[in-house]
């Protein structure tokens, strides 16, 4: 192709689309260096703090261009909620440790679980969703996502002492709700039942109630799905209807040894 027209046609594109891949990236290092300022004890808080606000206005900048060089009350209330997210995150941890026989420390948890990883992540951009601020919540699970396997949608209500084992493969979708003392293993899926455009405002994924463990790669589907208190779902179940409290739910394919005589 003529270098003019394949220059014509990319700016039309770009003219059409206009994607930032620099705010990815630069959502992406805020991330990680919000993880390090509130966890890693060889980082200056103060110093991260002071770096973090100046990079969380440029990429709120490229999202919300019209309020550009106004004050960022959104960052400030985010600040108020960080000592409440480490108590909440202090729960989590503390689940995985007590529910783990293989964690044989609080530290080993922060620093080689997934699945506190992405919880963080979680809560953090749960915060900036509240607040309304657009896309940079969804872009900071994405590099959870990307980085530990496990989909989150800020959107989700998720209650204390969470705890996600493994963690590859799981999705909890975006009005999601989860009680309290809820474990979850790998490839476990909490989604809708449909995908349309026009449930966007309707609670499409099931709600979890408290104490419930969910076990390897087991679906629940669908906003009026209720997995009851206290229950049990086995690997590889698929629901679409909702559980009462105290159950437990088993997936019993037939399986078939045969052996051959010598």
């Amino acid at each position: 192709m003529d270098q003019s027209k394949l220059l014509q046609a990319i700016s039309q594109q770009k003219q059409e689309i206009k994607v930032s891949i620099t705010l990815k990236q630069e959502s992406q290092r805020f991330t990680l260096l919000l993880f390090n300022a509130l966890f890693d004890h060889g980082t200056d808080a103060k110093k991260t703090l002071v770096e973090l606000e100046t990079l969380f206005l440029k990429i709120r900048n490229i999202v919300c261009p019209e309020i550009e060089g106004k004050p960022c009350k959104t960052w400030e209330d985010f600040t108020q909620t960080i000592p409440d997210l480490f108590c909440s995150l202090k729960r989590d941890a503390t689940a995985i440790y007590t529910n783990d026989p293989a964690a044989e420390s609080i530290e080993e948890v922060y620093l080689a679980y997934p699945g506190f990883f992405a919880i963080s992540i979680y809560r953090m951009a749960r915060e900036f969703f509240k607040l309304g601020l657009p896309l940079i919540p969804r872009l900071m699970t994405e590099y959870a996502h990307q980085l530990t396997g496990i989909d989150i949608h800020p959107g989700a209500q998720i209650g204390n002492s969470f705890f996600i084992d493994h963690g590859t493969g799981v999705v909890i979708g975006e009005t999601a709700e989860i009680h309290d003392n809820v474990k979850i293993y790998q490839g476990v899926t909490l989604g809708a039942l449909k995908v349309e455009k026009q449930l966007k405002n309707i609670k499409r994924h099931p709600t979890i109630e408290k104490n419930v463990v969910i076990y390897a790669n087991a679906s629940i589907l669908g906003g009026n799905t209720i997995i009851g208190e206290n229950s049990i779902i086995g690997g590889n179940t698929w629901l679409t209807k909702s559980v009462p409290k105290n159950s437990t739910v088993l997936h019993t394919p037939e399986v078939q040894i045969v052996t051959k005589s010598l």
